[in-house]
């Protein structure tokens, strides 16, 4: 049985953020009901010419269209609400004012509600009424000072770890709330930012170099550590033709120096020393690389790791769905597209011994409107056709 069997979640979120939260529930097994507004629905289902991007984060929910700008649609809207463990929400700063659906309006009609939103900056502080996305949201919490080489400028880091960081945040703060619902009944609201989210994943890069917050970390390319830890080219020497290496501890190095049949490497005294290595680490790395350009990424992965040193390829996003190990754990997952035949998305990492939820495709536009509403309220064929002709849903 999936682990959340029963907890049920009216999923009124857009973009990445909101969604990424709701998602990673639907995966572990709750009943996500996506409200969308008739006819454009969630914005992220045209971020790009193909709906790639909704469908990374949307896979696993059903989908009613309400539009809760007009009083039928919202009189419909708070009727579902009692139906719901969880409302979840990341629309910008004021539109859920505008829409008068705040905490109090629905704990008013579902006292042990789990309320929970998402927003750039959160609901109180100088910041709170301005608008962010990942990368802005990013920038606040300081990720871009960390990244890119220490002679260029702040550089955005790649993952979206401002929206879907922040959006498995509150997955796991609901999950509490939930428990904290079964043993006492008690709804509560839960309120993010996502500046502050994402500043959790950056304690580390705040501990090296920050001083507890006395002086800004720096940044420092793709070099950790002294040589021989860094980025090494790889033969054919495309852009991503690349493998990354991180020899902490003594071991590490002289099982490198072994794996790449440089035994003489180990008593060499320009390298014997972290002091030593670091006055010479360009001249170490060149020897490295001599052997690195010879070979592919995956061959230096594979030589390097096998013989127990860190060490991988640097795979990009067409890797990925390639990747041997990836395949064969069953994290690469196929699905039916209705114009693109058989696609390739990636699993959901925690692995359930006891609760697989199988992967399903993401609704179409309001695609459950008429069933959730029938089953939920009761509403019958000519209702229905009523509500669709005022537009109250789609």
């Amino acid at each position: 049985m999936p682990a959340l069997d029963g907890m049920r979640i009216l999923d009124m979120t857009q973009y990445e953020a909101g969604t990424s939260c709701t998602q990673a529930l639907a995966w572990m097994g709750a009943d996500v009901v996506k409200l969308e507004a008739p006819g454009m629905g969630d914005p992220g289902r045209w971020t790009v010419q193909r709906d790639d991007y909704f469908w990374n984060w949307n896979a696993n929910k059903r989908g009613i269209a309400l539009d809760l700008s007009k009083s039928e649609g919202r009189e419909l809207f708070l009727q579902l609400v009692p139906k719901f463990d969880v409302f979840v929400e990341n629309y910008g700063p004021g539109v859920i004012e505008r829409l008068d659906v705040e905490y109090e309006t629905l704990k008013a009609v579902h006292p042990s509600l789990i309320y929970a939103q998402i927003k750039g900056f959160g609901m109180s502080g100088p910041y709170a009424s301005f608008l962010a996305f990942d990368m802005s949201a990013q920038a606040a919490a300081g990720t871009f000072t960390v990244t890119g080489e220490a002679d260029g400028p702040p550089t955005l880091p790649g993952p979206t770890i401002g929206d879907s960081g922040t959006g498995v945040q509150l997955a796991m703060a609901i999950l509490a709330a939930y428990v904290q619902v079964l043993r006492t009944g008690e709804g509560q609201y839960i309120e993010i930012s996502m500046q502050e989210a994402i500043t959790y994943f950056m304690r580390t890069r705040i501990a090296h170099g920050g001083d507890w917050g006395r002086q800004a970390s720096p940044r420092n390319g793709s070099q950790v550590g002294v040589a021989p830890s860094g980025l090494y080219p790889c033969k054919p020497g495309g852009p991503n033709d690349w493998a990354f290496v991180i020899a902490v501890t003594r071991p590490h190095i002289d099982k490198l120096y072994m794996a790449i049949d440089r035994p003489d490497l180990i008593t060499d005294e320009r390298f014997s020393t972290d002091q030593a290595r670091v006055l010479n680490s360009d001249a170490l790395q060149d020897e490295i690389a001599q052997w690195t350009r010879e070979r592919t990424k995956q061959q230096v992965m594979e030589r390097l790791a096998g013989a127990g040193v860190p060490c991988s390829a640097t795979l990009d996003t067409k890797d990925l769905f390639e990747d041997p190990h990836l395949v064969e754990r069953g994290f690469v997952r196929s699905l039916e597209h209705p114009t693109e035949g058989k696609v390739r998305m990636l699993g959901f990492p925690p692995r359930m011994s006891a609760s697989e939820v199988p992967l399903e495709r993401p609704p179409r536009l309001g695609e459950h409107t008429d069933s959730v509403l029938s089953e939920e309220l009761g509403l019958d064929a000519e209702r229905l056709k009523a509500l669709r002709e005022v537009g109250a849903i789609g």
